[in-house]
């Protein structure tokens, strides 16, 4: 950085992207493993010319798919041209990756810690299409599906949800506010919405797949409040396949993404 820039307070900026994670080993850079994370820092370091480091509103595992993620980065000098710069990032066509949005924020804005609620879906799809290969869990059976949503309605509010968290995570709470949890059919899929303030991980694939024990009848829908209180992962049932899952939906302050909501009421 040169001495005249160093003297200006750096510019921080959000993108909004949706990925599909099949082809990646999850968002976050890791050595060895092709990731989202990476192709981003990289497609914005050529375009931007210099070194860009994100820092994303989450993980996701190995073959989770987000339509919606927020990331946030910092640039020495203002983007003149945003909407310049979303179609230079289109241009690169990064397999699997979609560049939806950019706009400026506050330079304490973060992606991760402001989030104030998350959205996820998983998917069981109940008859077989080829469209839907890798972006869905084929399930075949019969499922109760009364029972599935009685059971998912016990894991609503500020509970301690370490029972449905892979083990030996570096968190500092495993307490979560579920504020809604629920299981749609819709065109041929077994849809299953959850939405809370934080999510732990595998949080959302243990879940479901305790919940299709409950369909199957292999354990009472009553169950679900004895493995919370519990805290046992092995009470709980076997993680579903990443295939199924997809972050929906980051929620912000309005304080945070307000030049976003100005852009879409322009039309812009």
């Amino acid at each position: 950085m040169s001495e005249q820039a160093s003297i200006f307070a750096p510019m921080r900026y959000f993108l909004r992207i949706r990925y599909k994670g099949t082809a990646y080993h999850g968002w976050q850079i890791q050595q060895n493993a092709h990731s989202v994370q990476a192709e981003v820092n990289l497609a914005l370091s050529r375009i931007l010319r210099q070194d860009i480091d994100t820092i994303g509103c989450g993980r996701t595992d190995t073959g989770v798919h987000a339509d919606d993620f927020y990331l946030h980065f910092d640039v020495e000098t203002p983007i003149a041209e945003t909407k310049r710069v979303l179609n230079r990032l289109d241009t690169m066509k990064i397999s699997g990756i979609q560049f939806r949005e950019l706009f400026e924020v506050n330079e304490h804005a973060h992606a991760r810690f402001d989030a104030t609620e998350r959205a996820y879906e998983y998917r069981i799809l109940r008859e077989r299409n080829p469209f839907w290969d890798g972006l869905g869990h084929y399930f075949f059976g019969e499922l109760d599906i009364v029972a599935m949503n009685t059971a998912a309605a016990m894991l609503l509010g500020k509970k301690d949800f370490v029972a449905f968290s892979k083990a030996h995570t570096q968190v500092f709470t495993n307490i979560c506010t579920v504020r809604h949890a629920a299981w749609t059919e819709q065109n041929g899929q077994l849809i299953f919405t959850i939405r809370a303030d934080r999510f732990l991980r595998n949080m959302v694939r243990a879940i479901v797949g305790t919940l299709l024990e409950v369909g199957q009848g292999k354990r009472s829908a009553d169950s679900i409040p004895e493995i919370l209180a519990k805290g046992n992962r092995s009470d709980a049932g076997m993680s579903v396949p990443a295939c199924g899952l997809f972050l929906t939906e980051v929620i912000y302050p309005e304080t945070i993404l307000g030049q976003s909501l100005q852009n879409e009421s322009e039309g812009k």
